[in-house]
């Protein structure tokens, strides 16, 4: 059997009879929730957008405003390089107006997406760049000298820590929502004006706040911050690689020690989505302080902010007193 259903624009969908099965297996109340829940249904008599995970969630949320209903497939509180699709989450996909997510981040919803007879599938990776980042990003560390143990380089994800990146990526999207809903179209590129010129305001605060600092070195237990790091002209050195649940060698635990003496480090930040711990242990190895700096993944009640602004705005606090901002 295949169910077919309208479109906001009017065409016809062919919605995949096993998709039909899972969610009937589930339920009728199974796919009905607010703006944000996890992998909620479409047909709504808004513009339904799947969104990835909280940073895609926020843009399409921001950008949308009152004529979208968002969901997301990645639960607060989850790691979203983990994430393993469900049939629900998998049939809500099927009957969304858009799908937003970052490629190469989530390759089970990379798989759905492909899958999917989506009309509008939004990619944010492709409205800026993706560099090769490993677990060292900048370079000015004079204590790293023998890169022994280091992770091999991959394209980094995580553009949206850094704001200019950000702002390309919500140009993009706000364009993608126009061409795909352009009943609201002016709306679409008024609220994204707004999100542009907050995320402006932010990369002017990041780098005045740390434009002079005692050190330009900080570590992480995950290389999520190499794009942040490359903005303002600092160093990220990584415990572990672009994979938050890899495992450190022992040779690069030493480099790290002997990186963090000579460029006068003082602080090892662990995740909020992730144990820290890693970090303690080589905060107390080298006797240096721990602190939270968020990759904002997710917002959980233990994140420093209910939204992306407030968290950023608290990593930027944390790096300033780690770094020894003047």
């Amino acid at each position: 059997m295949n169910v077919r259903r309208h479109t906001r624009s009017g065409k016809r969908r062919l919605i995949p009879a096993a998709a039909v099965a899972a969610v009937t297996a589930l339920g009728a109340g199974a796919l009905t929730a607010c703006s944000g829940d996890s992998a909620a249904a479409a047909n709504t008599s808004k513009f339904d957008v799947v969104a990835s995970f909280y940073p895609m969630q926020f843009l399409a949320e921001q950008i949308g405003g009152k004529h979208v209903h968002v969901t997301t497939l990645t639960s607060p509180g989850q790691e979203p390089h983990d994430l393993e699709l469900n049939p629900r989450q998998i049939a809500a996909l099927e009957e969304s107006d858009a799908v937003l997510y970052l490629k190469n981040l989530q390759p089970s919803v990379d798989d759905a997406v492909a899958q999917s007879p989506v009309e509008t599938k939004i990619d944010a990776a492709s409205f800026t760049t993706l560099e090769d980042h490993g677990n060292e990003v900048g370079g000015h560390a004079a204590g790293h000298d023998t890169h022994q143990g280091e992770e091999s380089a991959g394209k980094d994800p995580h553009i949206w820590l850094d704001p200019v990146r950000y702002a390309q990526v919500a140009e993009g999207v706000g364009k993608a929502f126009e061409k795909a809903d352009p009943e609201h179209a002016a709306d679409y590129r008024k609220n994204t004006v707004k999100l542009v010129g907050k995320l402006d305001a932010l990369n002017f605060a990041f780098r005045q706040s740390l434009a002079h600092t005692r050190s330009k070195v900080f570590i992480t237990t995950h290389a999520a911050f190499g794009y942040l790091a490359e903005r303002y002209g600092l160093t990220e050195e990584a415990i572990s690689g672009l994979d938050p649940e890899s495992e450190p060698s022992a040779a690069r635990i030493r480099d790290l020690e002997r990186m963090a003496r000579a460029d006068g480090a003082s602080t090892v930040f662990y995740e909020t989505l992730v144990s820290d711990k890693t970090a303690k242990t080589v905060a107390g190895d080298a006797g240096l302080k721990t602190d939270v700096l968020d990759p904002i993944e997710g917002i959980t009640d233990r994140s420093r902010g209910r939204d992306y602004f407030a968290v950023q705005q608290a990593n930027l606090k944390a790096l300033q007193k780690a770094l020894g901002a003047k």
